[in-house]
């Protein structure tokens, strides 16, 4: 047999025309970016913004913020928000009045959008403390999980747990001393309780030092996605401080600390060796703020933070859009200088190019912190899902 295809090249050659090459298989479909929300369960009270307000057609996923991590066990934070609070007509998904609190809306939602998938988000800045507990039994912790997602009272709305552990072997609102293997051990239970067919995904810091603290790429295999947090690089601090965009995607003139930046945060996860298709960029719908601000060139003095409705030195995008229009860029974010103020925020424009960036660095997508920021007409969200090219 061998001799026989030699013989037949040597034909093939002699005749003067070339063997025709092996057809290369065709390049795999580019996967379709996700445009991931998350939605804030406290919404519903001062700021009201309700399951209804969510601009659910943009959206390819929406998480909802935040479940307890109660004695290392998954549980409901807020029973009369999540599933007690009647919605008049009014405030209800589809007009009609209804019982269930934003659960049960999340079910209406999901009636109206079916390829919508829901994910119940666990932990938060103010909600981490009980994942130490949960490293310490992570197979209990996951076994918890898996039950409060098929309870009767809304089996079926939630399609996967999202983790916000701020920050596994790191400080956050308190230390952590876990240590660097625990969050791949919590989420490595979550994906073994909850199958390959629903959803576990974990938002992670974007800082150098608590990305060194814990072993995220190996937490990264279970994982179907990583939310990178960049923004928060400036402008957390109280007191006396300098002006800086607070969630920049490139170095910027004047930046306090240059590689605190989108751009390097996204290198340093896939340097860790996290495939750039599973990380998502993480886009603020707010800003960050100064007063006593003279200079409207980032890096200048300010006095401290400026006044916000609910949280001195930030302020949501709906808010800021009107009362401190931008008057320039940084590192691919906005900047406005008004009244001695001086506010960093996204912008439609700056988002668009944000979430255009991750397409083009083939990143799986993007994210939302959080959905009420948004205008009433859901521009950022909607220039978010246009750059990265959902129509």
């Amino acid at each position: 047999m061998r001799l026989r295809r030699a013989l037949l090249a040597a034909a093939v050659l002699a005749s003067g025309c070339a063997a025709p090459a092996p057809a290369e298989p065709p390049p795999p479909a580019p996967a379709e970016p996700r445009v991931v929300g998350y939605l804030a369960g406290w919404g519903v009270y001062a700021r009201d913004f309700q399951v209804a307000d969510v601009a659910a057609g943009r959206l390819t996923h929406l998480v909802y913020a935040f479940g307890s991590v109660d004695g290392g066990r998954c549980a409901p934070a807020d029973p009369w928000a999540d599933t007690a609070r009647p919605y008049p007509a009014a405030e209800s998904v589809g007009g009609r009045p209804a019982t269930g609190g934003a659960i049960g809306q999340l079910r209406l939602l999901k009636a109206a959008h079916p390829d919508l998938k829901v994910l119940w988000s666990f932990g938060g800045w103010n909600g981490s403390a009980g994942f130490a507990d949960a490293a310490r039994d992570p197979a209990g912790f996951a076994a918890s999980c898996a039950r409060l997602l098929d309870d009767p009272r809304w089996a079926g709305v939630f399609d996967g747990i999202d983790v916000d552990w701020e920050y596994p072997n790191a400080c956050g609102r308190q230390c952590d001393t876990s240590g660097p293997g625990a969050l791949a051990a919590v989420v490595a239970a979550l994906r073994g309780a909850l199958g390959p067919d629903r959803l576990v995904t974990a938002a992670v810091p974007a800082d150098a030092g608590k990305l060194a603290a814990a072993d995220y790429a190996g937490a990264a295999r279970h994982l179907d996605w990583v939310a990178a947090m960049t923004y928060d690089f400036a402008g957390t601090g109280g007191g006396g401080d300098v002006t800086a965009a607070h969630s920049a995607l490139t170095a910027y003139p004047g930046a306090p600390r240059p590689d605190a930046v989108g751009d390097a945060a996204i290198g340093r996860l896939t340097a860790l060796g996290i495939p750039a298709g599973k990380l998502l960029l993480g886009i603020g719908f707010y800003g960050r703020g100064w007063v006593g601000v003279r200079d409207a060139a980032p890096g200048s003095a300010a006095a401290g933070p400026a006044p916000g409705r609910f949280e001195a030195g930030m302020e949501d995008y709906a808010v800021l859009a009107r009362r401190c229009p931008p008057t320039g860029e940084a590192g691919g974010t906005a900047y406005a200088f008004c009244n001695g103020q001086w506010w960093s925020y996204d912008t439609p424009a700056t988002v668009t190019a944000k979430a255009r960036w991750a397409r083009e660095r083939g990143l799986g997508g993007a994210f939302a912190w959080e959905l009420s920021g948004d205008s009433p007409d859901a521009a950022l969200l909607t220039a978010m899902a246009a750059g990265l090219g959902r129509p």
